[in-house]
């Protein structure tokens, strides 16, 4: 049976001693999130998903949903009584704006209780997850009557909420979508239509499911410009907030699926049900993709959280399972034979998995943090500096966080054997729910296109000089025995930068030169951040050796990852520049009847 321990002390780490959050004390949402405030909040929400959440992971995927003849969904056994614990305890609200009822706390404190509810259940976790980022969409788009009528109950979970885009014939592609949006005398809309892969679309867990659905209204154009954004409610809601009539939307049936089984993907059934505009009409791609950004960072987060848990068991087993001798003489003489934590491939698999999950955990988090800072900086200037520097990470932690967070899972199923492959160890699943998060809410390659085709073309390229500004100073700052890791991060930005130029001088000519190496722009960039984030703790770490903090194993252990990192890691910035390099000729050369089989 797989366990879960939730990360508590590296999180407390990053948070106090690498962001320094106290330091933050005079802005809006951090004047409570004092040092022991955070570590209580850290503490009871790992607790919780350890002990609460975790015991359901492989009963959700056993026993999956289930769609009852009215159309109705029901959860996993468990699932319900957990997520009413879940609210209860108000973990819905941690995050969320005061005046809506929430607890008002930085985002970035939100950040640390969604890894640790999705590396003990991914697919339970998709349930509030997805209702956050509803409520940022209709916070900032929504009419005053919508956010006081909507927010509150699904701020405090009473009410979830869904995105639906995906329709069968278009995915990416949104100008494709069918779905027609018809007035009604009353202002209201008539909504028709289906939309499929709708995570949470229909279950159990709450009284209502706020739907937002992306739809086109009589007249509009056939294409992007044409889509608008619409509150659907599964019930529909009375000026007073209390709950009406069924609305006319179904679940016509639940997706099979490789993986995340405790979760309801559903298709979605749309008979003139009545749906409300949220936003300005023929906006509504722009106001989707409020909620689709906050999705993008949360899905980061996932693939860091499947990497987190794999990570965890693969040690254990490691340490337990003994096969073979070392290569140095035998480790335990008295034993019939070594564990396999003595064996140089497993080590090398195990230290991956430790270099990535812990930089990413950084990396994530200081994303969060921008989040906040976006919201909450002094100035203006600051909070659109955040801004900037949050749209061009935000691509990198959802594409390179989750291309890396399934090779982690897949190579902790490694160190199993074939262990790894029986479904009873729990390593199995694992993979499966980590593949899916390199999928939705944009596949990686539209992440890498976003990045590489809008970002960092953005405001004339603002965005990533301000980036490259920002590494090259903490790589100048590093002195001592801190000077050989800014180093080998100065090899590996520069290989960014030129990569960067690269593109600057072939992409405008053949703009598949820039579709042929954004997958490996991408990943430069994410070796790179990881990078920063390892100099950074590797300066909090050599800082609390000095100041004699205690744990001195912990942050030893951190230096030692961050020189395995910028050697193991750190090359591969230069490998891949040189894929980029290549440009797109072979990639585009073939005729497409080329790539077909011969019989």
């Amino acid at each position: 049976m797989p366990t879960y321990t939730a990360p508590t002390r590296d999180a407390k780490f990053i948070l106090n001693e690498v962001l320094d959050l106290a330091s933050y004390g005079n802005l809006p949402g951090f004047e409570s999130a004092t040092p022991d405030l955070i570590d209580t909040v850290i503490d009871e929400s790992g607790k919780f998903a350890a002990e609460v959440l975790q015991p359901l992971n492989q009963v959700g995927d056993r026993e999956g949903c289930t769609r009852n003849a009215d159309g109705s969904v029901t959860t996993p056994p468990g699932f319900k009584a957990a997520f009413d614990q879940y609210v209860e305890a108000g973990w819905s609200t941690l995050a969320a704006p005061s005046e809506y009822g929430g607890q008002g706390m930085p985002h970035v404190l939100g950040f640390v209780l969604e890894e640790f509810v999705s590396s003990a259940n991914h697919s339970f976790g998709m349930y509030p997850g997805l209702t956050n980022g509803a409520v940022s969409a209709i916070l900032v788009v929504g009419s005053e009557e919508q956010k006081a009528l909507y927010a509150p109950k699904m701020i405090a979970n009473q009410w979830l909420g869904t995105m639906n885009l995906t329709e069968p014939q278009c995915g990416t592609d949104l100008g494709l979508i069918r779905t027609r949006a018809e007035p009604q005398a009353d202002g209201s809309y008539k909504i028709t239509g289906t939309k499929i892969f709708i995570s949470a679309g229909e279950h159990d867990l709450a009284e209502n499911i706020i739907h937002l659905v992306l739809a086109k209204t009589p007249g509009a154009p056939d294409s992007s410009k044409g889509i608008s954004l619409f509150i659907v409610p599964k019930f529909l809601v009375d000026t007073d907030g209390s709950l009406g009539e069924r609305n006319a939307v179904q679940c016509g049936s639940l997706e099979h699926k490789m993986g995340i089984h405790g979760n309801s993907t559903c298709v979605m059934n749309y008979d003139g049900a009545t749906g409300y505009l949220l936003g300005e009409e023929m906006k509504g791609l722009a106001a989707m993709f409020i909620m689709m950004n906050a999705a993008r960072l949360g899905v980061g987060i996932q693939g860091l959280s499947q990497a987190e848990v794999a990570y965890q068991n693969a040690v254990a087993y490691a340490r337990d399972r003994r096969q073979g001798r070392a290569l140095t003489g035998p480790a335990e003489p008295g034993e019939k034979a070594d564990t396999i934590m003595v064996h140089p491939d497993v080590r090398r698999m195990l230290m991956d998995a430790k270099a990535f999950t812990e930089a990413m955990r950084a990396l994530y988090l200081w994303g969060g943090l921008l989040v906040d800072l976006t919201h909450n900086a002094e100035t203006e200037e600051e909070r659109a500096d955040a801004d900037a520097l949050l749209g061009l990470l935000t691509p990198v932690i959802k594409g390179y966080g989750t291309d890396k967070g399934f090779d982690v899972a897949v190579n902790m199923q490694q160190v199993f054997g074939g262990h790894g492959y029986i479904a009873e160890w729990g390593m199995e699943q694992f993979v499966r729910d980590a593949r899916i998060a390199q999928i939705y809410e944009g596949t990686n390659g539209v992440q890498a296109m976003d990045l590489c085709g809008r970002k960092l073309a953005s405001k004339g390229g603002a965005a990533i000089q301000a980036f490259f500004k920002l590494v090259d100073d903490e790589v100048a700052a590093a002195k001592g025995d801190l000077a050989p890791l800014g180093e080998a991060l100065g090899k590996a930005v520069s290989e960014q930068k030129a990569a960067t130029m690269w593109f600057m001088q072939n992409a405008m000519a053949n703009p598949n030169n820039l579709g042929a190496g954004a997958h490996q722009y991408m990943h430069i960039m994410g070796v790179v951040c990881l990078g920063l984030m390892w100099l950074r703790m590797a300066k909090a770490s050599t800082a609390a050796l000095a100041q004699g903090s205690g744990d001195e194993a912990f942050y030893r252990a951190k230096l030692t990852t961050a020189r395995y990192f910028f050697e193991r890691f750190g090359p591969d910035a230069g490998a891949l520049r040189r894929k980029i390099e290549a440009g797109a000729e072979a990639v585009m050369a073939l005729d497409e009847d080329a790539f077909l089989t011969a019989a």
